[in-house]
């Protein structure tokens, strides 16, 4: 190999991944690429003393405590070249207490109270200082006024607080218990803020003030704070430079489209566990997607009638956002908190503030629409033949095929979805469920497309070319209506400068039936041949 020229720029070195590493010491000591949070800290060490953070799961939470943890604990070597380094007062140090809820299942009745015994055991141990109460809350108050007395301010850190409850919502009884026991700990630190220098509590959703933090009045919520919403991910400069080595040969818009797009009221950051994922596995995948979706979550919006097309631009205020608890889930706040949904737009209407919700990023709306449409198959197992058996009559504009596919799929929808609701009268349903069909395809996907004459039901770009869908529900059999006001409504006028074959496809469904009991395919323009799959 020829030597470098003086004018050519050296290749960045490249650093080991940090998957899995959660404790910064590790990080540091091992010579991980770090993208440095630590000015974030250092606001909030000066501005405050109580704060509380939601993020979703696998956003670095846990690293960010311990870092806090480090920074506090005086170990000045551990930060040699990051921001905070030459403003922090390396002299003094303050016990840093940390609880730590991320392992465990908390939906066995006892299991909370159990556990917390055990991390306060473990901490009393490490300061030397033996119980003297038996209740959790007397315990961790009077341990932290004696770290207090005898060195200065306690830091105090709790990671996964909602975890206890989360684990536990199919069984209401046991997260209702779960969330009057953390109530009366957290409360402490209302108690016994004279000793606390610092208290930092993060999790995946959050919980109303009036339902777990009453007592702790003084709680600053930066979950969406503009000052703060860069805190947890990495946004586009942080991957440009601290990640150039790894950037070669990654596709930078497909890049952004998979894994960008997190937004709490700043600038849109990336999933960093998608990212580090990507950069080892060289292939793009539903990393995050994978790592535990819960059930729980999927059934929550089936059972609230919860239409994916709603999901795509879904308005939302931030009190509803808050609003989040064991008697009252709602399911925009919790697809919001657990990063399944995020902020599109801001917008104002007089004194309230509302946020346009919509997917992040490809990844999720691929994942969460394919997830919805196993858990409505009788036979999840046949998911993945549904989805490619789809793509292929697409492919190959077989629309006597597709016409067959679609009677075959919603016939294999259990009955007894049906007859929890009369959900199956309103064209909002089939569009729903005609939406994840195809957005489960990583096809180009357009709801409700409005136009000059009213809005098109669904627009979906695939295979160099344009297929527009009305929908309509009869009561016994086809009537024409739904190709009727396509063709009247003139909705394929808006398309025809892509210069691309446009079908429209009227269909039509009986509510007895509860299937497409109508098809009609005309072409708006002469159409040209299919290309082939490669």
């Amino acid at each position: 190999m020829p030597p470098r020229q003086p004018h050519e720029p050296a290749s960045p070195p490249r650093r080991k991944l940090p998957i899995g590493i959660q404790t910064f010491r590790a990080l540091r000591e091992a010579g991980c690429y770090y993208v440095d949070k630590t000015p974030f800290i250092g606001r909030m060490a000066s501005g405050g003393k109580h704060y509380f953070l939601s993020r979703p799961r696998r956003f670095g939470k846990s690293l960010l405590l311990d870092t806090i943890g480090e920074l506090f604990g005086g170990n000045e070597a551990l930060f040699r070249g990051l921001a905070i380094h030459p403003d922090w007062d390396w002299q003094t140090t303050h016990p840093v207490l940390r609880l730590d809820f991320a392992r465990g299942d908390f939906s066995e009745p006892t299991y909370l109270r159990d556990n917390v015994a055990a991390q306060l055991d473990r901490l009393e141990r490490q300061s030397n200082a033996p119980a003297r109460y038996h209740t959790a809350p007397e315990r961790l108050a009077d341990l932290i006024e004696r770290l207090s007395e005898r060195e200065r301010q306690v830091v105090v850190l709790v990671d996964e607080y909602d975890k206890p409850i989360l684990d536990a919502l199919e069984a209401p009884q046991v997260a209702k218990s779960n969330r009057n026991y953390l109530r009366g700990l957290y409360g402490t630190l209302k108690s016994v803020e004279a000793h606390v220098r610092l208290s930092f509590l993060t999790g995946v959703s959050k919980f109303s003030k009036v339902s777990l933090f009453s007592g702790l009045n003084n709680l600053t919520d930066i979950t969406l704070d503009a000052r703060y919403a860069e805190l947890c991910g990495y946004t586009e400069a942080e991957l440009a430079d601290v990640f150039a080595a790894e950037l070669p040969g990654i596709d930078r818009t497909e890049l952004r489209r998979w894994y960008n797009g997190y937004n709490w009221r700043g600038e849109r950051v990336y999933n960093p566990y998608d990212v580090l994922l990507l950069f080892d596995n060289r292939e793009f995948a539903d990393y995050w997607f994978e790592t535990g979706t819960p059930t729980f979550l999927i059934d929550t919006l089936l059972r609230h009638n919860v239409s994916a097309v709603r999901l795509e631009s879904a308005l939302s205020s931030a009190d509803l956002l808050a609003n989040f608890d064991v008697d009252n889930i709602l399911p925009e706040a919790l697809l919001f908190q657990t990063g399944y949904l995020t902020i599109g737009d801001v917008e104002r209407r007089g004194r309230t503030t509302y946020y346009r919700l919509t997917y992040p990023n490809h990844e999720v709306r691929h994942a969460l629409t394919s997830a919805l449409l196993t858990r409505l198959t009788t036979e999840p197992s046949q998911a993945p033949a549904q989805r490619a058996r789809l793509y292929d009559l697409l492919l190959a504009n077989d629309f006597e095929g597709l016409h067959e596919f679609l009677k075959s799929f919603f016939a294999s929808i259990p009955y007894q979805w049906h007859t929890r609701n009369n959900i199956a009268d309103y064209e909002g349903y089939y569009a729903s469920v005609f939406y994840a069909l195809f957005a489960a395809q990583d096809m180009d996907v357009t709801v409700e497309d409005s136009t000059s004459r009213g809005r098109l039901d669904m627009a979906v770009a695939f295979n160099d070319s344009i297929y527009l869908f009305e929908f309509k529900v009869v009561e016994a059999g086809p009537d024409g209506t739904a190709m009727a006001q396509l063709k009247g409504r003139g909705y394929a006028e808006k398309y025809l400068a892509k210069k691309m074959p446009i079908h429209q496809i009227g269909v039509q469904f009986a509510k007895r039936a509860r299937n497409v009991v109508g098809f009609e395919v005309q072409q708006a323009r002469p159409t040209l041949a299919p290309r082939q799959a490669p």
